[in-house]
């Protein structure tokens, strides 16, 4: 951008930090996918232990020369480092090395810029890299010296460092105020579903545990699925129909991670406030994972940090089919496996039931007269039997919400008439 840096490179060695007596493997698989991912080599990697991070080399100096070593030897030009490092750390490094070296941070931002297809998407990656590159201005290139005055220029003397600063500045507020306008149409968006009373069910999960798998198969739309992290990044709505309830609008969102940047917390703010103002949540988790556990705290990390962690949640254990779990519903939690199509009626039950329709059927009789009734009852998907009488009558057995009862009851003509043994029976007055 305007660093005068080393050229970016493909073939990869991987730097982690740990300290004493953590374990490490998973950090290390995890950051070998979020390169394969950004379609870098990782070549070989270097795990380094210390209780904090040398101040200038991040490594100190013994282990930054080997690396130095190891890199010339293997042909790497780029340095990956599984944190995030000082500009001066990280200068230092490449005028040691003379090569790029990408934090952890800067490597997940060049994956979401890859992967940014809308007009959305693509202002907010870009907000994430301007705000990220303007903190890398402080303290941490050696050729932003004092510039000369002259005509024109905002002062004699103005720093390079200064010039670029209010470059920077100047295109993160209009990026921002772009943003904002996006924010007030999906704000406008939120507001029509909900004068319509149309629930949205928002998706979330860590990265790769099969979130777009799971949209795909309930509502037959064709995002594009790759078994690699951050595979989906636009955000993505679509209407599903529930038995019993009608039609709910369900998102499918990007992917948390562990450590995800603030800067794409911030720029996706508009995103992930569709998560916030959801009516209930699919917490979809990886159920091969290794590191289920802490994925579902890093999870729930960051829905409380975005605002929504008092949204109802349903838990969709996926990937059923390459774990010991087997297809059903145990608690608060269902098991699917999305590929396969495995328990997504279960689930779509489920979701039914937290938005409120009554599990246990119960009886409607209908006159012939009011067909414009039996349509909308088998419109929703409630019917669940019917009985044709003599007389032409019918008696639907159904599954509705409170809300879709009071509108029988208020609108339809139909009142409940609560002497009647189980199951409650409506009845035309």
């Amino acid at each position: 951008m305007f660093f005068e840096r080393p050229p970016p490179g493909q073939q990869a060695l991987l730097l982690h930090v740990r300290a004493p007596g953590i374990s490490w493997d998973n950090e290390i698989t995890e950051l070998r996918e979020l390169v394969v991912s950004a379609d870098l080599e990782p070549r070989s990697t270097v795990v380094v232990t210390r209780a904090r991070p040398h101040p200038r080399w991040f490594v100190g100096q013994g282990k930054a020369e080997e690396i130095r070593r190891a890199m010339n030897s293997n042909n790497d030009d780029l340095l990956i480092v599984n944190h995030d490092l000082t500009p001066a750390q990280q200068r230092n490094m490449e005028d040691l090395l003379q090569a790029r070296v990408m934090t952890r941070t800067e490597l997940i931002l060049h994956i979401f810029a890859d992967r940014a297809r809308t007009h959305e998407g693509k202002l907010q990656v870009e907000l994430a890299q301007f705000q990220h590159g303007r903190s890398r201005l402080v303290r941490g290139w050696t050729h932003l010296d004092r510039q000369k005055g002259g005509l024109y220029m905002r002062g004699a003397g103005e720093s390079q460092l200064e010039l670029d600063q209010r470059m920077i500045d100047s295109r993160i507020r209009k990026l921002k105020e772009r943003l904002e306008r996006v924010q007030r149409q999906r704000a406008q968006s939120r507001r029509r579903r909900s004068r319509a009373k149309i629930p949205t069910i928002v998706l979330v999960g860590y990265t790769n545990a099969g979130k777009s798998s799971l949209f795909n198969a309930l509502t037959d739309a064709s995002i594009a699925v790759q078994d690699r992290l951050f595979a989906t990044l636009d955000p993505t709505m679509r209407h599903l129909s529930l038995d019993g309830y009608g039609t709910v609008v369900i998102a499918d969102t990007v992917g948390f991670i562990r450590d995800l940047p603030i800067d794409l917390v911030e720029a996706f703010k508009a995103t992930l406030e569709e998560v916030s103002a959801a009516d209930l949540l699919l917490h979809v988790i990886d159920s091969a994972a290794p590191e289920q556990e802490s994925m579902c705290a890093e999870v729930d990390r960051v829905l409380e940090e975005i605002g929504a962690g008092m949204v109802p949640k349903i838990e969709v254990l996926n990937k059923i089919d390459m774990s010991a779990l087997r297809e059903g519903v145990l608690g608060n939690r269902v098991h699917v496996s999305a590929r396969l199509k495995q328990g997504l009626e279960a689930l779509k039950e489920m979701i039914a039931q937290r938005l409120g329709v009554t599990n246990e059927p119960f009886e409607v009789c209908l006159a012939p007269s009011n067909g414009k009734i039996r349509a909308w009852l088998y419109e929703l998907g409630a019917v669940v039997g019917e009985t044709l009488q003599e007389d032409g009558a019918s008696t639907l057995s159904v599954r509705l919400d409170a809300e879709q009862i009071n509108r029988l009851v208020a609108n339809e003509g139909v009142s409940l008439q609560e002497a009647l043994p189980e199951p409650k029976l409506l009845a035309l007055t």
